[in-house]
């Protein structure tokens, strides 16, 4: 962005700092007197007027002061962004100490968004990390009387088994059955064309348990932990529920298209997206703050703050930043 003159610098961080703190549009005088800047109110109102001209302030009512616009909310977040405070620091040391030990992974994304959600008062939104594609990496086949035990291989850290009814005409194919299907892993993937055709009554049960299997997995992962809708209804913002209907339909219906994975491949933006930059209408009148994710298997995720462009940018880029982060290490 355009390099802005240090006072109109100075006057548009203080203009963000009143307006989030008050909600109210604020005048030269109010400045000079609240954050004890060195000039008198007729300079700092020539630098409100040189900022209004820019399209980074703007005045919502004749007469009334400034309040920021979504322009100088993004010069604010990418140039003038001060350190995030001591409750972030705070939340850091809390994270170090957590261990999945303790709970299930459910319970930890729901304790991860309620300390998101307490912290900043927005909504707090934790996507389930999605498997780009399948890590399947060996199996094993037991028959058992009339069922059949697949054991999977799915990373380094996850297995999981599957109990299917095993056909008396079928059990004599899962020893030539078992060493195709390893030779097929070993070079990367399952190619079920080449499937022998003395092995297809076994073989098109066991793809059929894969294939259910990869669907309830992905059913099961899928949708994302949200927290903290009252503090969001209580910001003056979203008084009017008219406001806040196409982003809650979303959170309820389709967490997943809210935090899309490409929208982090903008750099420029920070990880912040102020009103009309994002991509999905719901959230044009809102600001949302996010970063990514990955396990150890590589399936990624999203944290993310939603509340109004009035928000302390600090404080939520920094929060989400450290439950990305923690989330990593615990899930690496």
């Amino acid at each position: 962005m355009q390099p802005l003159p240090r006072r109109q610098e100075q006057v548009l961080q203080a203009t963000v700092r009143h307006y989030v703190d008050t909600t109210e549009p604020v005048g030269s005088k109010t400045l000079v007197q609240r954050f004890g800047l060195e000039a008198s109110p007729a300079t700092i109102r020539s630098a409100m007027g040189a900022l209004e001209q820019r399209g980074l302030l703007t005045q919502p009512h004749t007469s009334a002061g400034r309040i920021p616009s979504p322009l100088g909310y993004r010069h604010y977040v990418n140039c003038l962004l001060p350190a995030p405070g001591a409750a972030v620091s705070q939340l850091q040391r809390e994270l170090m100490g957590l261990s999945l030990q303790w709970a299930a992974f459910d319970d930890l994304l729901l304790h991860l968004a309620r300390r998101l959600a307490d912290l900043t008062g927005l909504l707090s939104l934790i996507t389930r990390p999605q498997q780009q594609s399948s890590t399947l990496q060996a199996l094993r086949l037991v028959p058992s009387g009339d069922r059949l035990l697949v054991f999977l291989v799915e990373d380094a850290a996850a297995a999981a088994s599957l109990n299917l009814r095993l056909p008396a005409a079928a059990a004599a194919e899962l020893a030539p059955l078992e060493r195709w299907l390893c030779e097929q892993l070993s070079r990367g993937q399952l190619d079920w064309s080449g499937l022998p055709p003395q092995l297809q009554r076994s073989g098109g049960l066991v793809r059929q348990g894969l294939s259910s299997h990869a669907q309830a997995r992905s059913s099961s992962n899928s949708g994302a932990v949200a927290m903290g809708l009252g503090g969001l209804l209580r910001q003056p913002e979203f008084e009017r529920s008219d406001s806040l209907r196409p982003l809650l339909q979303l959170v309820e219906e389709a967490p997943q298209s809210l935090l899309e994975s490409e929208q982090a491949q903008q750099p420029e933006r920070l990880g912040v997206w102020i009103g009309s930059e994002h991509p999905n209408p719901a959230l044009h009148h809102c600001a949302v703050v996010q970063a990514p994710y990955s396990t150890g298997s590589g399936a990624q995720g999203q944290v993310a703050l939603i509340g109004p462009m009035r928000m302390a940018y600090s404080t939520a880029r920094a929060a989400v930043q450290a439950v990305a982060s923690s989330l990593e290490r615990l899930l690496s």
